[in-house]
């Protein structure tokens, strides 16, 4: 009997699997209403906000373009390199001097002024270095591409987490209404029973036990007052902005029903930035291996400069005075011969950074694939719990309405109520809870796809 029981529960749960999931049905509330102060604030204006104002997204901004800068300063390699230099080197002399000749009278000569300027301009122009510098120039060009995906991997993870945010604030505002409401119940029975024991129709015990719930009810509510005010705190760090700043938000969460798998994985290995960047470092990697390689062919320049000599000696010896120029001309070739394997340990290196780089990209590709079937599978079982959890609140709020009457005319005891009255409590909670996690099921989805910058409403 038990297998043929759990059979038909299988079965009852893979054709709601497989069936599509139908439109959620709004839920209705009592008329209990919590005053939000402050301007209302949408999701389009937190996302916005936290995306001009983010230190995290300014910094990879900024690293982005210093890769640009470097890229663009690249293209140097393939000029000459022109270097201006000047010296003067001057001294001052006392000269007591007698001559071995005799030919010469004793010379004292005091404050002499010798005085070397050289001024020049060299040029060295490296016309050949295995490439390297053509390899160098297409590294940089990946390095820009890397920033520019983790720039954009960094913005979706932003809005990401100021949708998780936003979404809680909801959640949490939703949850201190169910308790509100939860509270006025028990408001309305603390009175009656406050009446009943007057007139003598109920016991103390019964009006006590009222107290009692009602209390708790109260320390509840306060509770929870605590938890929204959290989560707007929270969400005003996030899009970087006063934390006690009030803000008013929407009271329900659209769960969206029509996102298909295989459009996100589709999405997912095209546009996931976090794979693209795996993608593009194992290119890098490559070109590392190139540019070591590249190291073992000759190196040549072409060298040039052009010197100008003015000397001004007045100790009497050598030349007094003097003005030269020279301008040289010439090529350099150098090629390693023996480097003490360095080279060949270089290359080695290089290839298995290159090796490293190609695993993991697979693993990346592996991860977010993972990631992303697990989150889906979640995605779909959160919509099958909402509607459960929406007919169980519709039936918990329905029962609350019946224990009440029977308790008002004294066909319930209070121990009976108050069971309905919690279960239809946790019943909304768990609808409240069943949304949100949905909800963020579905953000994570629209993330992993790269698709959250387009579709988050």
């Amino acid at each position: 009997m038990r297998f043929f029981l759990s059979l038909l529960l299988f079965f009852s749960f893979f054709t709601s699997w497989s069936q599509p999931v139908q439109p959620l049905a709004p839920r209705t509330r009592r008329n209990s209403v919590i005053t939000q102060e402050g301007e209302t604030l949408t999701l389009q204006e937190a996302i916005s906000a936290a995306l001009e104002k983010s230190y995290q997204v300014r910094i990879f901004r900024s690293q982005e373009q210093i890769a640009r800068t470097d890229f663009k300063t690249a293209k140097a390699s393939f000029f000459p390199n022109v270097t201006g230099n000047l010296t003067n080197n001057s001294n001052l002399q006392n000269l007591r001097q007698e001559f071995l000749d005799g030919l010469r009278p004793p010379q004292n000569l005091y404050g002499i002024t010798n005085r070397n300027t050289q001024v020049g301009v060299g040029v060295n122009w490296t016309v050949f270095n295995g490439f390297g510098n053509f390899i160098t120039y297409d590294r940089l060009g990946e390095v820009v591409k890397i920033s520019e995906v983790n720039t954009r991997a960094n913005i979706e993870a932003t809005v990401a987490d100021v949708a998780t945010g936003y979404y809680d604030v909801i959640r949490q505002l939703q949850q201190l209404v169910s308790l509100r409401q939860a509270l006025d119940i028990s408001r309305d029975r603390l009175e009656l029973a406050r009446a009943n024991y007057e007139v003598g129709t109920r016991s103390r015990v019964d009006f006590l036990s009222a107290q009692v719930d009602y209390n708790a009810d109260s320390s509840a509510l306060v509770t929870q007052q605590q938890n929204v005010r959290n989560a707007k705190v929270l969400l005003n760090t996030l899009i970087v902005r006063d934390p006690t700043t009030e803000f008013a938000v929407r009271d329900t969460i659209i769960v969206r029903t029509d996102i298909s798998l295989d459009q996100l994985r589709e999405s997912l290995t095209n546009n996931n930035p976090l794979l693209i960047a795996a993608s593009l470092n194992r290119r890098v990697a490559d070109l590392n291996l190139r540019l070591a390689r590249s190291q073992r062919l000759p190196v040549v320049n072409l060298v040039g400069g052009y010197n100008f000599t003015a000397i001004d000696n007045q100790g009497g010896f050598g030349v007094r005075s003097a003005r030269n120029d020279a301008l040289q001309y010439g090529i350099q070739a150098s090629i390693p011969i023996f480097t003490g394997f360095n080279q060949r340990r270089l290359v080695a290196n290089a290839q298995t950074n290159a090796l490293i780089t190609e695993y993991q990209e697979s693993d990346q590709r592996l991860q977010l694939q993972q990631a992303l079937e697990q989150t889906y599978s979640q995605y779909r079982n959160s919509l099958i719990l909402v509607n459960l959890e929406l007919e169980s609140f519709k039936i918990a709020n329905e029962n609350v309405e019946i224990a009440f009457e029977r308790y008002r005319v004294g066909n319930s005891t209070a121990v009976e109520f108050r069971d309905v009255q919690r279960n239809a409590v946790a019943a909304e909670t768990r609808l409240i809870n069943a949304e949100y996690n949905t909800k963020l099921a579905e953000m994570e989805l629209l993330r992993l796809s790269s698709q959250i910058l387009q579709q988050t409403k």
